[in-house]
């Protein structure tokens, strides 16, 4: 029988998110992002709805090509589990996942959220009629994420009305 973390273990979890979906550590404080009379902007945002934080440990090891740092999200964040691939220092980095002018690292290529996006034009996720049932990757694994990104995209939507 599958359960929902609590909040505690949601956020412990969501730690290594980061190189789920391009940069989640933490998931900043989800009220930021899912409370409040703020209307979402798309242009604003990741890919999935989330906006990365300024002290992502990934993204200051890239910034800092510190390969042990990033040897260290990798293990602490599972990623051989996840994506099925060794440690490799050169491919191993994030700029987050809507960086034009840099390269994007291999899990940020792989991320199924992202990727669905671009193919459909999107800035993101919350322009998806289809956001409600999907289940890629990150909502899959996170479902109170899922259900923030959801609350986000019918403010964006009675917005537009």
């Amino acid at each position: 029988m599958k359960t929902n973390p609590s909040r505690r273990e949601f956020i412990r979890k969501s730690t290594g998110f980061c190189l789920v979906c391009s940069a989640f550590p933490g998931l900043k404080a989800m009220s930021n992002f899912f409370e409040g009379d703020d209307i979402p902007d798309p242009k604003k945002l990741e890919y999935c709805g989330y906006t990365c934080p300024s002290d992502c440990p990934m993204y200051k090891a890239t910034l800092e090509n510190d390969a042990a740092a990033k040897k260290e999200c990798y293990e602490k964040w599972s990623m051989k589990e996840q994506y099925g691939v060794e440690f490799d220092e050169e491919t191993l980095f994030c700029y987050g996942c809507k960086a034009e002018d840099k390269p994007a690292g291999l899990t940020v290529k792989l991320c199924p959220i992202r990727n669905c996006a671009i193919e459909k034009g999107f800035d993101c996720c919350i322009e998806c009629a289809e956001l409600k049932d999907c289940n890629k990757g990150a909502f899959e694994h996170f479902p109170e994420f899922h259900e923030g990104v959801v609350k986000m995209q019918e403010k964006y939507l009675a917005a537009k009305a």
